[in-house]
């Protein structure tokens, strides 16, 4: 259970640190300072994103991506009245995020608060704001401050181009469920921090070395564009969608054979699904039509390798997402078992652990 209380703990603490794409360095400096406190080594790419390398017993690299950027948004406009008109940063229904508290984090670094809403936000005054299409131009963010004029808003500084970042509502219940909205893909960065800690804690020390790679623009499509080049095997930790005609849950890791940037490749995926029965690990294979991820954008830039896509599965995934800690564990176990750090009775054991907490109803 030590690992999931780090996960846990680490999860809570990145997902209440806003990250919308675009504006990722305060959360970015969190998990870079977790992975150099367990002594590995660290470094930046151009565009800000974070490279984590764990020394193997061979030269050959293989790399685990998970993306810290969320969705979000930016200020497209001041309203007359006040108001804040906005563009979406990502893909999402505006119903999910209607009625969210924000915050409004400016160029200058200051922070403000808000709410997600319509221009006709109650019953009680407005007859049509039921059938209110939910648009992008019909949607507002109305600012916790004294302002009735674009002008009282302008005073405060805030301005077109400035990001907005949802209120995740962070909560872990008695049986395990893990309810936030950043999900996608803090969850996994949490579950690849549990990896390092583990590498740390036991010295062991994986086949081949490992390249963790933190994206941060994942979710506008070019997240892992770029990766270092001796990188031949890129396995996505994401989230495993949960829904009608697919197979995932949220007790289970997701390994998906194909998005809609394709199949992923067939030996990697192979491997994935037989390393899962071996260990006994809790799997699905799935196919998610309406998703890509870094390993797509990896290669669509043009990189030399070979990909794969795994996750624990998350309800609600872009809304207010939802997943269990037998997830995190399986997407775990499995990375683990990939990269040739653990035996199937230790692995056994940690999920049984795991299941024993469980049952005593303590979530954490």
């Amino acid at each position: 259970m030590e690992y999931m209380e780090y996960i846990l703990d680490t999860l809570e603490k990145i997902v209440n640190t806003p990250s919308p794409s675009g504006f990722t360095g305060k959360v970015m400096e969190i998990v870079r300072r977790e992975a150099e406190g367990f002594g590995f080594q660290t470094e930046y790419n151009r565009k800000g994103g974070l490279i984590i390398t764990v020394p193997g017993q061979t030269e050959t690299v293989v790399a685990f991506s998970g993306h810290v950027d969320t969705l979000g948004a930016m200020v497209r406009s001041v309203r007359a009245g006040g108001t804040l008109a906005f563009t979406q940063v990502g893909g999402m229904m505006m119903e999910a995020i209607e009625g969210s508290y924000c915050k409004i984090l400016t160029r200058d670094g200051r922070e403000f608060t808000g709410t997600i809403q319509t221009p006709q936000p109650s019953v009680h005054v407005w007859d049509g704001c039921r059938e209110l299409k939910r648009t992008e131009e019909n949607m507002e963010i109305r600012l916790d401050e004294i302002v009735r004029t674009a002008e009282d808003v302008e005073k405060l500084g805030i301005g077109a181009g400035d990001f907005v970042s949802f209120d995740p509502k962070f909560v872990v219940t008695e049986r395990g469920f893990v309810k936030s909205r950043h999900m996608d893909d803090k969850a996994s960065v949490a579950v690849i921090l549990g990896v390092l800690k583990y590498i740390h804690d036991t010295g062991k020390k994986p086949v081949q070395t490992l390249k963790m790679l933190i994206s941060n623009y994942e979710e506008v499509g070019h997240g892992c564009s770029y990766i270092p080049e001796d990188v031949e095997e890129l396995i996505s930790v994401d989230m495993g969608c949960v829904g009608d005609d697919l197979n995932g849950d949220e007790y289970r890791v997701s390994i998906c054979a194909k998005d809609s940037s394709g199949p992923y490749d067939f030996d990697m995926t192979n491997r994935l699904i037989s390393l899962a029965k071996e260990y006994g690990i809790g799997y699905t294979v799935d196919i998610f039509p309406h998703y890509g991820s870094d390993v797509s954008a990896a290669l669509k830039g043009g990189n030399n390798i070979r990909g794969a896509l795994i996750g624990q599965g998350v309800s609600a995934s872009h809304g207010q997402e939802r997943t269990h800690v037998r997830g995190l564990m399986e997407t775990f176990r499995l990375i683990a078992a990939y990269a040739g750090l653990m035996e199937k009775e230790e692995s056994s054991r940690l999920f049984e652990e795991l299941l024993l907490c469980e049952g005593s109803g303590s979530g954490r």
